[in-house]
């Protein structure tokens, strides 16, 4: 139970993120890395069947480009949304 929390938080980290990017904030270099990386790391359970970490994986991935690049509004909402709501339940 406590380490689906965890894994939880982790989602609720990342989605905190992307919604900083949405409003023009710069997370911190430290943290962005971190959370990727942990994202990436959670999405190797979709080999026991996870569908859902497809998500981890892809939203890790954005978090990496949006270091270098500047990713349209619809690329940040959407991985923001989808990991709030997997955060969220998880949570509960």
């Amino acid at each position: 139970m406590l380490i689906l929390k965890l894994l939880g938080g982790i989602d609720l980290i990342g989605a905190g993120l992307f919604i900083l990017l949405v409003f023009g904030v710069t997370p911190f270099l430290q943290l962005t890395l971190f959370s990727a990386g942990l994202l990436l790391l959670k999405s190797m359970f979709i080999l026991t069947g996870d569908p859902l970490s497809i998500v981890d994986f892809l939203a890790g991935i954005l978090l990496l480009l949006s270091l270098f690049y500047a990713l349209p509004t619809l690329l940040v909402w959407t991985p923001a949304l989808l990991l709030l709501a997997k955060g969220a339940g998880s949570m509960l």
